[in-house]
């Protein structure tokens, strides 16, 4: 015979309604603060990507436009090649004066940590003008993991050509 507010089966143990619920309240808390750590995680792994992602595409439009200043700056090459017709030719240290000449007018140190044109930038064929920018990205939340910040390179390549 069942009392009332007893929940049981005939013979078994007789427990209440309210210590069920007050057993079942302890584990769901802790699935709640495993799921709000979860979550946590994931956001600071995506802020993290995101702002790495960010700072490579803002150094790349940086890179970029370095390598068209610097493939305008050319001299021509007038049949000095073997060929009639005038071509213009890159030098790399014409390349790398313009590169660090675009980096300084664009105000592109302020906007990103430790900018450096790396020592790969050049004229490689005489032609094409590349531009490789180092720097280093500080991704939020997590600074303290990686307190150097974490090292991003880009590179652009502009090719110099006369038209008519």
């Amino acid at each position: 015979m069942r009392g009332p507010g007893l929940v049981g089966s005939p013979g078994g143990p007789a427990t209440t309604d309210a210590g069920q619920e007050s057993s079942e309240q302890g584990q769901v808390t802790v699935l709640i603060i495993g799921y709000v750590l979860i979550s946590l995680l994931v956001i600071t792994v995506v802020l993290g990507a995101s702002s790495l992602y960010i700072g490579h595409k803002k150094l790349l439009s940086a890179a970029d436009g370095a390598a068209l200043a610097a493939a305008d700056n050319y001299s021509i090459d007038i049949g000095g090649s073997g060929t009639w017709a005038p071509s213009p030719i890159l030098r790399d240290t014409d390349v790398e004066e313009s590169v660090a000449g675009y980096l300084a007018s664009t105000g592109a140190a302020g906007r990103f940590d430790r900018l450096a044109i790396d020592a790969a930038t050049g004229a490689p064929d005489g032609r094409t003008a590349r531009v490789v920018l180092t720097a280093v990205v500080r991704p939020p939340i997590v600074n303290f993991l990686v307190p150097a910040g974490i090292p991003i390179t880009a590179q652009a390549d502009a090719r110099a050509q006369l038209v008519r």
